[in-house]
């Protein structure tokens, strides 16, 4: 995999979920495709936002904080947004900056267990 297609983006539509599946390396240089992919389903509150890292190998402070911002929109719409399938590295940085108890599902409310402020 060459440098220009170390990232890439593919979504899903579903009747309840928008999924978003990231794939490769994602840094300063590919953020904006990644909040060009997510606009098109962070206002759409019919259906919750998954966002699923499984096919991820990287990522730095900016697009962790891609993810935040899209966490702190979503709560705003008081709309389901989820993180899925986080590899164990990029989890470890998850922990580290302390976002990992945001990201998880609370089963009742469908929605993260914390809010963001």
């Amino acid at each position: 995999m060459n440098k220009q297609q170390s990232f890439h983006v593919d979504t899903q539509r579903t009747e309840h979920a928008n999924t978003v599946y990231l794939h490769g390396e994602l840094d300063l240089s590919k953020v904006s495709d990644l909040r060009c992919a997510l606009d098109t389903f962070i206002a759409d509150t019919n259906r919750k936002l998954v966002l699923n890292l499984n096919g991820l190998q990287y990522i730095d402070s900016t697009g962790i904080g891609v993810i935040v911002s899209v966490l702190k929109a979503r709560d705003v719409l008081k709309a389901p947004f989820e993180v899925q399938e986080i590899p164990p590295k990029i989890k470890r940085l998850f922990d580290l900056t302390g976002i990992t108890p945001f990201l998880q599902p609370n089963e009742s409310a469908g929605k993260s267990q914390a809010r963001v402020y």
